[in-house]
């Protein structure tokens, strides 16, 4: 303050850079001025510019052109530096206590009317569904008509509470027995635990129906058998359950949403360890383990063979689940008759009876005794369509002329034995995958050699890349075909999806969020 009252010199504190410091010499070297450099630091220096009063004009455009920043205090603070500084940390201490003091007004604050909000949230939100409900109820002048669904074991708690509320309600039930009726009856999935996350890969197919089987806990089952078969290694298969891991720990703010994904790569990497033990196979290396079962790339036929009779397996619980849904549904012109029923599942086992007594050189049945039910059992799939409005009383039988049903029948006939053997050589790509992953573990090992002897740098980093790359790319697409064979092979012979979504009235309860 003192130095900004002087009557005949003109004085100016502040910072500029080093390199200006010539410069603002050379500008006011027609007047007289002194200049001294108080501190520096790195590229700046605290300066103070003295001149004659009668030339602030000239002394300021100077400094100003040369980046001098000045440097000026509150009135507040007067005195000595040391002076200044200590105001300025009392200045501090107090702002601190201030805000300690007011962060202690609000957590009380906030303890005292959370709660209290949280209630009323609630109550806007229930009194504004419950209003939405109302305004599609039927009503009439002195009551309401409402209609909706009830899982049958909430009914006699949802009657008893009703009657407790008022004596004035009746209550009518009806369980849908006719097929049309039955159509449009809402599913509720509720799989505990572990299922829910394959829930999550049921609904990306589709939806249950009311009178179908829910397959979550088939492909709870199925589906890491199938990813294991064809990924089986213990090193990679654990880097798959640490990967999981970390999704199911929520601790990555961006994937926290993907806990359900992570659940599934655990069971599956899981289960692909088992299967690297099997195959004693550790990242690719099938010396220091011996396999408890085969070796993929030493027994070729046999892991093939395997996979096919394990597609034949799923095949068959597929139709047997096929069966069950047809009598559910009282679908009895596809139960009986077509190639996802009875018929289509005796024409399906006697063919596979009658190769496997080929292949494996067995006389379990006679060979004509499977013909017979073969011939039988394909005749009544090509004509299913017709024996379908026979049973079901549906006339005419054959709609349009009887030689363009009979052509139509056959081409159908044709592709379903098609699809019978496609479905059956499908599963070959699990044993596939599985020779696959130990031929590209053994490229990896091959390039790393040609980078480098064991000891060098290189080696360890193609090595490493490669195994990167083998749990990254060949675990997605082992993931993608396992899906297939589960949608396209082992769905389609039972599962229609198309269900309806159970979503019932439901108000919050007044803790949440």
């Amino acid at each position: 303050s003192a130095l900004r009252n002087l009557r005949y010199i003109f004085a100016m504190l502040g910072i500029m850079p080093v390199d200006n410091l010539e410069r603002l010499h050379t500008s006011l070297a027609r007047i007289p001025f002194v200049l001294l450099t108080l501190r520096k630091e790195g590229r700046q220096a605290v300066v103070l510019l003295l001149g004659a009063k009668c030339n602030s004009d000239i002394l300021e455009r100077a400094a100003r052109s040369a980046y001098l920043n000045p440097l000026s205090l509150p009135e507040a603070y007067r005195g000595t530096p040391a002076q200044i500084l200590e105001t300025i940390h009392a200045d501090i201490e107090r702002i601190q206590q201030h805000i300690t003091e007011r962060k202690g007004v609000m957590t009380e604050l906030h303890d005292a009317r959370t709660q209290q909000l949280r209630t009323l949230l609630w109550r806007v939100r229930a009194s504004r569904m419950l209003t939405d409900a109302i305004e599609r109820f039927g009503r009439l002048r002195y009551s309401y008509l409402i209609v909706g669904w009830v899982p049958t074991v909430h009914l006699e708690n949802l009657t008893k509470r009703l009657h407790q509320v008022s004596d004035k309600i009746l209550i009518e039930t009806n369980t849908p027995k006719r097929r049309s009726e039955r159509q449009n009856v809402p599913v509720a999935l509720d799989n505990p635990g572990i299922l829910r996350a394959f829930q999550q890969l049921v609904m990306t197919y589709g939806r249950p129906r009311y009178e179908e089987i829910d397959p979550t806990f088939l492909i709870a089952l199925t589906f890491p058998l199938l990813f294991g078969a064809m990924f089986g290694d213990v090193g990679h298969s654990l880097i798959l359950v640490l990967m999981g891991g970390l999704l199911v720990s929520r601790k990555i703010r961006a994937l926290r949403g993907m806990a359900d994904l992570g659940t599934i790569i655990v069971i599956c990497g899981l289960v692909a360890t088992v299967f690297g033990f099997l195959y004693g196979s550790v990242f690719g290396m099938e010396n220091v383990l011996p396999a408890l079962w085969l070796r993929p790339l030493d027994d070729i036929m046999q892991i093939l063979m395997t996979t096919i009779g394990m597609g034949v397996v799923l095949l068959s619980v597929g139709f047997i689940l096929g069966i069950i849904n047809a009598c559910i549904a009282r679908d009895w012109g596809r139960l009986l008759f077509e190639h996802n029923g009875i018929a289509g599942a005796v024409l399906y086992w006697s063919l596979v009876g009658l190769v496997a007594e080929v292949f494996l050189n067995k006389m379990l049945i006679p060979p004509l005794v499977l013909i017979v039910l073969a011939t039988i059992a394909g005749v009544i799939v090509m004509f299913s369509e017709a024996l379908s409005r026979w049973i079901g009383g549906q006339r005419p039988v054959v709609e349009g002329s009887i030689g363009t049903y009979i052509i139509q029948a056959t081409f159908e006939m044709v592709d379903t034995l098609i699809s019978i053997l496609s479905n059956t050589l499908s599963y070959v790509r699990v044993g596939a995958f599985a020779v696959a992953h130990g031929g590209l573990s053994a490229v990896v090992f091959i390039l790393a050699e040609m980078a480098g002897s064991t000891r060098g740098i290189g080696y360890w980093i193609v090595v490493i890349v490669g195994n990167l790359f083998i749990v990254g790319f060949e675990g997605l697409i082992v993931g993608i075909q396992s899906l297939r064979l589960e949608y396209y092979e082992f769905f389609s012979k039972f599962f229609t999806g198309g269900g309806m979504r159970y979503a019932p009235l439901t108000l919050l309860p007044r803790t949440s969020r």
